[in-house]
């Protein structure tokens, strides 16, 4: 299965040190960070779709939310 890019945010309270065993926990299942945010606790990684709930479920106290990173665009 070809690999998606994905945001994750991580709940305020989050430790550095948590922090990157949750990018460790993408990055074991063949995933890339790809960019890291400087203004919220998160970061956009390139990782099998398949992967993405068992990495939410181990890290539940530390992800807020995953989401699919798309492009957006507003129509009139």
């Amino acid at each position: 299965m070809a690999a998606k890019s994905f945001i994750v945010t991580l709940k305020d309270h989050v430790a550095d040190v948590d922090i990157s065993s949750v990018k460790k926990s993408f990055t074991q299942l063949g995933g890339e960070i790809t960019h890291e945010f400087s203004l919220i606790k998160g970061f956009t990684v390139k990782v099998p779709e398949a992967g993405i709930d068992s990495v939410k479920e181990k890290h539940s106290d530390a992800i807020a939310n995953i989401e699919e990173d798309k492009e957006v665009s507003i129509k009139k």
